[in-house]
């Protein structure tokens, strides 16, 4: 029988209870309590080891629990094309990113990690998620609704593999076509990026109408932070080289470059990364009057600041060359989390010592992880630190991939439908005897979706994940009887001897990524201009450019046809296809100036010696055809 009286196990269990309760309750742990409440009590619980690690995102690759808890580390992201395992499904990501949750959660404070992605057209490092039209296209929707749409969908697919945080959008406002990053802006003109914004409550969720100016806002677990890039200036560099010098006044900056961020502040966006480029010579990850004097204290910015890759390295010429200065001056511009992401244990040690000899004041690291914990706080991140299996069937879900088809039709530009009104070709007829599909790219999932798909630099070819193809997509659409014959760089004596009633050929550009894009001479890839005059020479043709911005087309428009800017459409080549053949009609009207010749470069709209090839806003439009 029981040795305890009832008395004497009464009071052994309340004094359990007092012990347990004594040690859980924590006002940082508490929901209820206001988040000032929580993120003063959480702080004031912290030794310098555990500031510095939240300051710290480390690559996936080195983030092992075991590093988690010894170094304190409060973010992990994955890098371009970095994945757990190759077409790994989304509970093998959440396998993952939970096993890495699990090593800071075993810390004394169990401050949980936050895991980063580039999810900038859809989920697009993960194996069959939908991968959304680059922002090139979108911007040519003028449609925030629609952004807002693919932002929602976005979120639910990043969530659907476990992940909390998106480094997108992207709001730089590309100025000249040169840069390899131009595909990942939505326009020339500041306006449309500006109404582009419409994608941070998309991926975040709606603001509450009592929100304070500044602060982050994520709506809880079926939403994502976002983070709002380059600050400042990307998109206006010399010549268009990634990571350079952008030449402007003061003035010029705020006027073309900052409005989208105002935007996006105002929607609560939960982080903002500073660009690699610099500001008439000052690196930007070193440019205190702007990273603190106006994004923190003029905007009233209330989220956090985060390096990019290898940001503080490349503050010197060349990379890593005096790292101890490259932090000083990276956190003490007021950036806050250090993208570092392999050698964490060099910038944990210099910003110790740092810190230690009163070179970066305890304020300043202070101020970095306030802002990191308030978004951690806000988006419920300690509340819910582990992810579950509840989404996972959103990712490339039909619904997803039906809004991606919608987004392609609106990305669409018809620059020339025949000589004439009376001669136009487009839309095409679904019945007829035989057509020709042509052109390197008709037939090429990979390029279709361009660079930042599965890896970095994105692939060519169709075995990288799930999507139709604009030749699959054609031949879904044209009547069973018209014969479809394909052939990727006929010659010209093949299309002469058969009699096609039209050709539609596909050419474009390979996909890349960042300083890989880079391009003086903006051509489209061989064979494609003798693919052009080949086929166009012998029979009527549409040209189809798959491209990240404008390329060189006036040699060839003489000999075209019919002229179509599909940009970088992703894996639903069936919206091509819907606009080409007449269920919808062309709507979208350039959001890029479309010059002439490479020597005209930079030519934006409303500059004094504009002459393009194209002007901006210019788009042809063609109604529905109703077709048995």
């Amino acid at each position: 029988m029981a040795r305890f009286s009832i008395p004497k196990l009464g009071f052994l269990l309340l004094c359990c209870l007092a012990a347990v309760t004594d040690a859980t309750y924590m006002k940082y742990k508490d929901p209820k309590l206001p988040l000032g409440v929580r993120i003063k009590d959480l702080m004031s619980r912290m030794t310098l080891a555990e500031k510095i690690g939240q300051m710290t995102q480390i690559e996936r690759s080195v983030a092992t629990p075991d590093v988690m808890k010894k170094y304190f580390i409060g973010s992990v992201l994955s890098g371009g094309g970095s994945v757990p395992a190759a077409k790994a499904t989304p509970e093998t990501w959440i396998k993952m990113v939970n096993s890495i949750q699990k090593g800071a959660l075993s810390t004394h404070l169990g401050i949980p990690m936050l895991y980063g992605i580039d999810a900038v057209h859809g989920h697009n490092n993960v194996y069959k998620s939908t991968i959304f039209p680059h922002n090139v296209g979108l911007g040519v929707t003028r449609d925030p609704q629609l952004i807002k749409k693919i932002g929602d969908a976005t979120a639910l697919e990043v969530r659907a593999t476990g992940i909390p945080y998106v480094f997108a959008p992207c709001i730089a406002v590309c100025r000249d076509p040169r840069w390899g990053r131009c595909y990942e802006s939505y326009s020339e003109d500041h306006k449309i990026v500006q109404l582009m914004t419409e994608i941070i409550p998309g991926l975040q969720g709606d603001l509450p109408a009592n929100a304070k100016k500044g602060v982050p806002f994520v709506a809880g677990k079926k939403k994502v932070a976002a983070c709002a890039k380059h600050y400042l200036g990307d998109g206006g560099t010399t010549k268009g080289i990634n990571e350079n010098n952008t030449v402007i006044s003061l003035n010029g900056l705020l006027s073309i470059h900052m409005p989208a961020y105002i935007n996006s502040i105002r929607k609560g966006v939960a982080t903002v990364m500073v660009s690699y480029s610099s500001w008439n010579g000052k690196k930007m990850h070193a440019n205190r009057d702007l990273v603190t004097g106006f994004l923190k204290n003029k905007l009233k910015f209330r989220g956090f600041v985060i390096s990019d890759w290898q940001g503080l390295d490349r503050i010197t010429s060349p990379p890593h060359a005096n790292y101890s200065y490259s932090v000083e001056a990276g956190v003490s511009a007021g950036i806050d989390m250090i993208m570092v992401p392999y050698n964490f244990t060099e910038f944990i040690d210099d910003l110790t010592y740092q810190v230690k000899h009163n070179i970066i004041p305890m304020s300043r690291i202070d101020d970095a992880v306030k802002r990191i914990l308030r978004v951690k706080f806000v988006m419920g991140l300690f509340e819910n630190p582990m992810a579950d299996y509840s989404l996972v069937n959103q990712l490339g879900s039909q619904e997803h991939r039906e809004l991606a088809r919608e987004a392609v039709r609106k990305t669409l530009v018809l620059l020339k439908n025949g000589e004439s009104a009376d001669e136009a070709l487009l839309p095409l007829p679904k019945k007829t005897t035989k057509i020709l599909i042509a052109g390197s790219h008709a037939d090429n999932l990979g390029c279709q979706c361009g660079g930042w798909t599965i890896t970095w630099q994105g692939l060519g070819g169709n075995d990288l994940t799930s999507g139709t193809t604009i030749l699959q997509a054609i031949k879904k659409t044209v009547d069973p009887t018209t014969q479809v014959v394909y052939s990727e760089n006929p010659d010209a004596d093949f299309v002469k001897s058969n009699e096609f009633s039209y050709a539609i050929v596909v050419v474009g550009e390979p996909p890349y990524a960042e300083t890989f894009g880079d391009s003086l001479n903006l051509t489209i890839s061989e064979p494609g201009p003798s693919t052009i005059y080949n086929v166009c020479g012998a029979v009527k043709c549409v040209v189809v450019v798959i491209s990240g911005r404008p390329v060189v087309m006036q040699p060839y428009l003489s000999s075209i046809d019919a002229l179509v800017a599909a940009w970088l459409p992703g894996t639903e080549g069936q919206g091509v296809a819907d606009v080409l053949f007449g269920d919808y009609g062309f709507t979208g009207k350039l959001a890029r100036t479309w010059f002439k010749t490479v020597d005209q470069l930079p030519m934006n709209v409303g500059d004094p010696h504009y002459d393009p090839l194209f002007p901006f806003g210019f788009g042809l439009t063609t109604k529905p055809t109703k077709q048995n």
